[in-house]
């Protein structure tokens, strides 16, 4: 009986084995969007931190000369 559960629950399956591998192929192509997506992010939020420091610096502006 334990040969028979054995094969059951740990057999080597070649559909399961594909899935498997399929699988962990989309895990892995996952995390590589990950780290795209959040290298991108970064590069957003500085340059969103850039514009609001400029915003933020008190600079007169110009008004129009009268003519």
């Amino acid at each position: 009986m334990a040969k028979a559960l054995l094969g059951y629950v740990g057999g080597s399956d070649p559909r399961l084995l594909a899935e498997m591998r399929r699988l962990q192929q989309r895990v892995q192509d996952l995390e590589s969007e990950l780290v795209r997506i959040q290298a991108e992010n970064d590069t957003l939020a500085a340059a969103a931190s850039h514009d609001a420091l400029l915003e933020s610096l008190d600079v007169p502006q110009a008004e129009p000369a009268l003519t």
